[in-house]
């Protein structure tokens, strides 16, 4: 698989993960480095919707500690249970927040991050080993759409986590 993503220009935010996630898939689908896998998938989602920060955060005993990412500098361990990814780790869900001001105990790396969308990346033992965080500088930007498909994107991971 060649290390460039094709998505078409004029496409919706719905048919760009519909070309995205194939790709993704066959980009990390012969690679077992996990950190590998997730710098790829990072610059891809940058690269398609330039959101304002994407990147992972790894479970490291109780708290979560910066992985691959694509955006300013962020912050680098997170408690368990604490703003959007401590939350969605504990709560192993997905947790999309249209308005960060609004979230309570929301932890403010930057002060341009608006709304935020964290998904839970789970092992093939159903545990969380990660989680997948994405924030956007525009509020209420990031949908059900985002989620179906970061979900998605997210489970490409399992098998490279064995």
């Amino acid at each position: 698989m060649s290390e460039t993503i094709f998505i078409s220009s004029i496409a919706t935010k719905e048919e760009k993960y519909q070309e995205l996630v194939p790709q993704l898939k066959a980009l990390i689908e012969n690679e077992t480095d996990i950190i590998a896998n997730m710098a790829n998938i990072s610059a891809a989602l940058k690269e398609v919707f330039n959101w304002w920060w994407v990147g992972f955060y790894l479970v490291k005993g109780e708290e979560l500690v910066l992985g691959p990412f694509q955006g300013p500098i962020a912050c680098t361990r997170i408690k368990f249970g604490k703003g959007v990814c401590g939350t969605a780790w504990k709560e192993q869900k997905t947790i999309l927040v249209p308005d960060v001001e609004q979230f309570p105990g929301h932890i403010a790396c930057s002060g341009a991050s608006k709304s935020e969308i964290v998904v839970p990346v789970f092992n093939s033992k159903n545990k969380v080993f990660a989680v997948l965080d994405i924030d956007s500088e525009h509020f209420d930007i990031l949908d059900e759409t985002d989620i179906i498909h970061l979900e998605k994107i997210a489970r490409l991971l399992i098998s490279t986590n064995e």
